[in-house]
Formats: C-alpha cells, structure tokens, sequence
C-alpha cells in the first residue's frame, strides 16, 4: 500500500531522484574507501615509521572524509526536498477529494478522521519518505560493499562478517512484524483523542451548561490512556530493537578480533587489515541499522499510507455530468419529481415519491414534523446528495447533469446550521461574489436585518470573524448568512429553516423585506415554525418522507389532517385562522 501510494507521486521528481542516487553513490565509495585507506596508512606508514606515507595517506583521508560529508549534507537535502514535495502533493490530493465528498461520504469517515489523515497520517508519510530516500539507496549499497572489501582483506575472517548480517536482520525482522498492527491501532486511537478532543472544544457550553466538565475529562481520560497503552506496547518492542544491535555487533566485534588476532599471528593478515575489518564491521553495522530503522518506522507509515488511500480510492456518490448541461435561460424554476432517497445500507429510504414544484416569483414552503425528510429533500437541489430514485430538475434541466459552475450561480442555499469561516464580515459576505462592492453588501446587510449590529462593530464590514462564527450569536449568524447568499443573488433560494434563532420581530421585517428583494426569484423556505411559512404561494406538507398534503395555509387547514395538526401545536384556533 505504501509503495502503491509513493510510486505515482514520485514520477514529477524523478532528476532529483537520480541527483540523490549519484550523490548517496558518490557517499557511500567514499565511506567504503576510508577503511582501506586505513589499513595502508598502519601497514605501510605507522609500522614502518614512514611519516611522509602516515601525512600522504591522512590528507588523502581527509579528502575523502570532505568529499564523503558533502555528499550527505546534499544527500540529506534533496531526499527532505522530494519527500516534503510528495507530502504537500499528498495533502492537496486529500484536499481535493474531500471536497468532492457528499454528506455522505463526509459523514462516514467523520470530520475529527479526515483531519487526521491530512495532518498527522500524511506526516507519517513524510518521515517514512525521507528516511527512504535518505538511506535505502546507502545502506544496501554500504552492506554489500562493507562485504565485498572485506573480502579483499580476508576471506576467513570475513566469514564471521557475513553471518552477521542474517543473525541480525532475523532478530530485528520478528520485532517489527509485530509492532504493524500496533500502528494501526495507534493511529485509529489518535482518530478517537481528536474526536473527543473536537467535540468537547465546540460543544463547550452545552458542557459548562450541564455542569458535565468532570464526565468530559474522563472521557478524554479514557481516550488518551487508550493512546498511551498502544503507544507504550510499541516503545517496548522498539526498546529491543537497538539492545539486540548492540549486543549482536559487541559479540562479533569479539569474534572478529580474536579470529583476527590468531590470523595475525599466523602472519596470513595484516594489523591493518584487522583495523580494516573493524571499520567494514562498523559500516555493515550501520547499514543494517539503517534498514532496521526503517523497517521500525515502516509499520506506522504504512498504517497511515492505508488510511490516507481509504480516502483517496473513495469516490463521491455525486459524480459531476461528463457532458455538463448549461439551461438556455436561468429563471430558477425547481421542480422535484417522484423524489426517493435512501442512505447506503438503510431499511428504508428518508424521502418516498415525494414532488413539489416551484416557480419564479414564488414562495414555497415545505413543513413536517423532526425527521420527516425536509432538509434531506433541499439537499437533493444543490446536490449535497443525489436522489435514489426520481428526478430533481432546475430550469427543465435534471440537477445531475447541470453544469456545476451553472447550479452555483442559480442555487443559494442557507443551511440549518449557518458557518461562518474565519476572517471579516466582509469576506465571508463575498463568498459568493468575490468583486461584490461594500453597497451590495450593506444592502444585503438591510435587507438581512444585519446591519444595524454589524455598524456596531468596531470595524464594520471590516470586523473580524473567528471560525464557525463562534464570536456571534445563533441569531447574527443566520442573518449572516442569509446576507452572503443575497450578495450572490441567485435566481433559486433555498432557505432551511434558517429563521430559526430570529425572534419572531426580526423574523417578521426580515420575511418582509425578502419578499420584496426576491420578488422575481425562486424561494424555498423549510421551517418548523408556522408564523413563517403561513403567507407561502404554496405549502408542501411531509410525514415520513411522505408528501401528504400540497396548497395554501387556508386549502390545507382545511384538506390536511397532518398540517391542522402541526398548525394547532403552536396556534390557537383564532391565530390559525
């Protein structure tokens, strides 16, 4: 999985793949020679007291020594700058499919996982990338050439080298096949501390409200002694990891001098070549620590590589048209015909042959009790999730096969729970127009019943917005955000019960105002509320996904058993009436 996500994403830098691979080349001969140049300098300078040699051969040493850490240094530095390259693609690429997501998609993975797939699951990536490219190249290269001189040097003793290296890999192996599935685990327990952690930051005064600050801590208590019980069962495993290298290298650096020293004394070596051989021992060693260190590290980048392509290989169930439709004339006219939809692997579907139809110059209102379906049947129009069965068509067109460029310009849509992003009141206003002007926007603020507090601000449209909005109220939000999809002024309105926290003053002038500003428009309105929708062109009652009733306040007080019910929970006779 890891390979498949990396090899795609590091075909853009393959000539900086082949600069690193020349200068780990040019890295690792230089280390190789350092050994053997060595043993010359012992043999044939320092035993024979020729100081002329012991110079020539150390400033060649040095040399070498320079030319050896410059490699590296450039080494280092073009593998950090292709794994950094790969992560910040990888990031963009999960970026972009997330934002292609439904509601659907977006809802089965949940907002604290995707978080962490961007962030932490790609960082692990990342480091994994450079360790790759910084050592795998050397260290195989290192290990066999460590070999290959040793056995210029002596074969005997070089024996001893090579069974080394299997004893090692063997130990080290068993260690990190474990430690995979605890990686997996860790990063699935990340993905609990986030939501917990998520949660209790933005549902902060319902938790101060219920007095519920100690149950919080000890469910975020839980989830961290969760983290910390894998994490520590994985420090232990890697604990072992570098005590068996040592031992393993301290016990045939033993070996290695005492069959050196009987080769020695046989005359078959030289004190040179034994000093050789401990260096070609110490480079073998790092090799094989290089590769071990990757393969410690490997458990957990590839857990996080599964994660990141999860994402990745999840298609969105709205798929945008391949011959996108562009309507000769935008009007905004909406017509939902037989609508049915269904979650994936739900019993039964939330809306069933449900139509509704909606002209410009209009208001129609869709009322039902909680869970009846009306949000779910506005989300079919800008595509938050496509119908299961029916058709949802704008301006004759189906939604489906609408140019999206074209739905963005024709759909305002205010959603239930307004979001406001991070910056000023004036960016977010702008959202939809980029190049609106501040009078379209004060006259979106007018008519939004927002620009009476917003000139109180110390800034105006200036003032700064933390994210979600979270430094105004339920109430200025929603008038917010009804501004914002004024600015853009579309030719189809979809209002979802975005009236909500308005006291029921505010609720009338603003009602009142929309009227006239959206006069040759097309507006939908969901509510719970009566007092909102009593005055609508056309009324669309649900029950259960159904369409049980269709008309005007007066037609379905009449007609509509579920609407005079829904009517009479809030008014009286007289107030119905």
């Amino acid at each position: 999985m890891l390979l498949r996500l990396l090899r795609p994403r590091l075909r853009p830098y393959r000539p900086l793949l082949v600069l690193l691979i020349a200068l780990q080349l040019v890295q690792t001969l230089a280390s190789l020679a350092l050994p053997a140049l060595n043993a010359g300098v012992i043999d044939q300078g320092v035993l024979r007291g020729d100081t002329g040699r012991v110079l020539s051969g150390g400033a060649t040493m040095a040399a070498v020594t320079l030319l050896q850490a410059a490699a590296a240094a450039a080494a280092t530095w073009t593998g950090a700058k292709i794994a950094m390259g790969v992560a910040r693609d990888l990031r963009s690429e999960v970026f972009r499919r997330v934002q292609e997501f439904s509601a659907q998609e977006r809802g089965r993975f949940g907002a604290a996982s995707l978080i962490t797939r961007t962030t932490n699951d790609i960082q692990q990536v990342q480091a994994f990338t450079v360790l790759v490219l910084t050592m795998l190249v050397a260290a195989p290269l290192l290990c066999v050439g460590g070999i290959a001189m040793a056995l210029r040097q002596d074969v005997p003793l070089a024996l001893v080298l090579l069974l080394f290296v299997p004893v090692m890999t063997g130990a080290v192996g068993t260690v990190v096949l474990r430690m995979r599935p605890l990686f997996r685990g860790m990063q699935q327990r990340v993905d609990r501390a986030n939501r917990v952690l998520r949660e209790q930051i933005t549902g902060v005064r319902v938790v101060r409200a219920f007095v519920r600050d100690r149950h919080e801590r000890q469910r975020f208590a839980a989830a961290n002694d969760e983290l910390l019980s894998v994490g520590l069962r994985a420090g232990r495993l890697q604990a072992l990891m570098f005590p068996t290298v040592l031992v393993l290298w301290q016990l045939t650096t033993v070996a290695l001098v005492y069959v050196g020293a009987h080769r020695i004394d046989s005359g078959a070596l030289q004190p040179g070549g034994l000093v050789a051989f401990l260096g070609y021992l110490l480079q073998t060693s790092m090799s094989v620590m290089m590769v071990l260190f990757l393969l410690m590290h490997m458990p957990r980048a590839q857990a996080g590589a599964e994660r990141v392509r999860e994402v990745l290989d999840t298609r969105s169930s709205v798929v945008p048209p391949v011959f996108p439709v562009r309507a000769p004339e935008s009007r905004g006219h909406l017509e939902v015909r037989s609508a049915d939809f269904r979650y994936p692997g739900a019993e039964e579907s939330v809306l069933k042959d449900v139509g509704l139809v909606a002209r410009p110059g209009e208001t129609t209102a869709i009322i039902g009790s909680t869970g009846s379906g009306k949000s779910t049947l506005l989300g079919l129009v800008p595509r938050l999730f496509d119908a299961t069965g029916g058709e949802v068509l704008v301006d004759g067109v189906d939604v489906r096969d609408l140019d999206p460029r074209l739905m963005a310009k024709t759909v305002g849509l205010v959603p239930q729970k307004p979001y406001l992003f991070s910056g000023t009141v004036a960016t977010n206003l702008r959202y939809g127009k980029p190049d609106a002007t501040d009078e379209e926007l004060w006259h979106a603020l007018e008519v939004a019943q927002a620009a009476d507090f917003v000139r109180k601000l110390e800034h105006g449209l200036g003032a700064p917005v933390s994210q979600g909005g979270t430094n105004f109220s339920g109430g200025q939000r929603q008038r917010l955000a009804i501004a914002r999809v004024l600015v853009a002024r579309p030719r189809l309105y979809l209002f979802d019960d975005s009236f909500s926290a308005l006291d029921p003053g505010t609720d009338a002038r603003l009602r009142a105002a929309l009227r006239e500003e959206t006069a040759d428009a097309t507006v939908v309105i969901v509510a719970q509320r009566v007092s909102t929708i009593r005055q609508a062109d056309r009324i669309v009652v649900l029950d259960r996904g159904r369409s049980v009733g269709t008309g005007t306040h007066t037609s379905l007080m009449r007609d509509s058993a579920t609407y005079r019910e829904i009517v009479l929970s809030q008014l009286t006779e007289e107030e119905a009436a």
